[in-house]
C-alpha cells in the first residue's frame, strides 16, 4: 500500500514538470508565433492596380526606354507595363528601346513623328522633355523618373509621374539591419543622384533604425549598364567586411548580385522582384511599380482622365513596396536561405509591419533626398 501511494505521488510530480516545461516552452515560442504571415491567410490580395475594362481600340502609345531591356529590373518592369496595356487595354504600342542618353531626344522625336496619342518616357533628362513638350503643344507626354528640380514647367500637354521609394527602401534597411552577422552593410547605386540617393539614404536610415553600431558603406558605378565594375567594387565592398549590399544600379546591379552570390554573402534587389535570380543570395526586393505608372498613363487617354502635372506616389499609393508583400509573397529566401536567417525572418516582418504603419500614420518621416536636392 505505502509502495502504491510512492508511485502515485511520483507519477504526479512527472507529471507536474511535464505541464510546468509545456507552459514554459509555450511562453518561450509566443513572440514568434505572434507574427501571422499574411501571404499565408486566404485574405491575400494583389498590391497592384485593378485593372479597368478594356475598350480603347484605335488608342495609341509610343514609350522611349532609357536603354535596351534586360536589366530584370526597372527597364524590364516599364516594358512590362507597357506591355500589360496592350494586353488588358486593347491599344496599339510602340515599345522603344535604346542605347543610352544620346540617343534620348532623338528617339523621343521620332516616336512624335507618328502622332500617338500619349509619348511615355523613361528616365529622360528634364531639358530634352521640356524642349520637345513646347515644341510640340498638341502631342501628349508621359515622363516618368524625370525630375525638374527647378519648378516644373507649366504645360497642358505634360505629366509626370514621380514614384518616392525611400520609404520602402527604408523597410529594405530593416531587414539588412536586422539580418547582418558582421554589422557592416552599404549600397551600389547607378550613379550620385537624387534620384538613387532617394533608395540609398532611406535604406540607410532603415539599417540605423535597427541597428545603431551597423556601418554603412556606399559605392557608386558611374554607369547603369555596367555590371563588371558593379562586381568589382561589390567585391572590394565583402571583401571589406560588409555582408549584405542593397544593389540600385540597373543592369550594373546584376555584377552586385553575382558577387554575393560567389562569395556567400547577401544582397538586396530593386525595382523589380529580383529574388529568384540568386536564390538563397537576395534577401528581399525593394520594388518600384514602373509598370504602374507606365500602365496609368496609357489608360489615363482611354478612360479620358489624363492630367498634367506630377502625380508623387509611393508606399502608401502601392507604387512601391518589398517583394514580401501580400500581392508579391516572394518566399523565396524562406527556403533557400541559411537555417539562422530564416529562423529571424518572423521577427524582421513583423518590425517592418510596425514600421510600415508608422510611416503611413505619419509618425515616421523618412528623408526624402529629392526634396532635399529640390531645395
Amino acid at each position: 500500500m505505502l509502495m502504491s501511494r510512492r508511485f502515485l505521488l511520483l507519477l504526479v510530480i512527472v507529471a507536474l514538470s511535464l505541464t510546468a516545461l509545456g507552459i514554459a516552452s509555450a511562453q518561450e515560442a509566443t513572440p514568434e508565433a505572434a507574427y501571422v504571415d499574411p501571404c499565408t491567410t486566404e485574405a491575400a490580395e494583389a498590391t497592384a492596380m485593378a485593372t479597368p475594362e478594356p475598350g480603347s481600340a484605335g488608342v495609341s502609345f509610343a514609350i522611349i526606354l532609357p536603354n535596351a531591356r534586360g536589366d530584370r529590373s526597372f527597364i524590364d518592369s516599364a516594358a512590362a507595363g507597357a506591355e500589360r496595356a496592350i494586353a488588358e487595354l486593347g491599344v496599339e504600342g510602340t515599345i522603344i528601346e535604346t542605347a543610352g542618353p544620346q540617343e534620348h531626344d532623338a528617339a523621343v522625336r521620332r516616336a512624335v513623328q507618328d502622332s500617338p496619342d500619349i509619348v511615355i518616357t523613361i528616365a529622360v533628362d528634364a531639358p530634352i522633355i521640356q524642349e520637345i513638350a513646347e515644341e510640340f503643344p498638341e502631342q501628349k507626354f508621359g515622363a516618368q523618373e524625370t525630375f525638374f528640380f527647378e519648378g516644373v514647367p507649366d504645360l497642358d500637354n505634360l505629366a509626370l509621374y514621380n514614384i518616392l521609394t525611400h520609404e520602402n527602401s527604408y523597410l529594405a534597411g530593416i531587414a539588412a539591419g536586422m539580418l547582418t552577422r558582421t554589422k557592416k552593410v552599404g549600397a551600389v547605386g547607378g550613379m550620385d543622384t537624387p534620384g538613387i540617393n532617394l533608395f540609398i539614404v532611406g535604406f540607410e536610415e532603415g539599417v540605423k533604425s535597427v541597428c545603431e553600431d551597423c556601418e554603412l558603406v556606399r559605392s557608386y558605378v558611374g554607369d547603369f549598364s555596367d555590371p563588371v565594375t558593379a562586381k568589382e567594387q561589390a567585391l572590394g565592398l565583402f571583401a571589406d567586411g560588409a555582408d549584405i549590399l542593397y544593389q540600385v544600379a540597373g543592369r550594373s546591379g546584376e555584377g552586385v548580385l553575382q558577387a554575393a552570390a560567389e562569395t556567400g554573402n547577401f544582397a538586396i534587389g530593386v525595382d523589380s522582384n529580383q529574388d529568384d535570380l540568386y536564390p538563397g543570395t537576395v534577401i528581399v526586393s525593394a520594388m518600384k511599380r514602373v509598370d504602374n505608372a507606365v500602365f496609368n498613363f496609357v489608360n489615363s487617354v482611354v478612360d479620358d482622365t489624363y492630367t498634367p502635372g506630377v502625380t508623387t506616389v509611393g508606399l502608401k499609393e502601392g507604387f512601391a513596396g518589398l517583394s514580401w508583400d501580400v500581392g508579391v509573397c516572394s518566399r523565396t529566401f524562406d527556403e533557400t536561405g541559411p537555417e539562422d536567417m530564416v529562423a529571424k525572418l518572423p521577427a524582421v516582418r513583423q518590425a517592418i509591419d510596425e514600421a510600415r504603419a508608422k510611416i503611413l500614420s505619419g509618425e515616421l518621416v523618412v528623408t526624402n533626398a529629392l526634396e532635399q536636392a529640390s531645395q
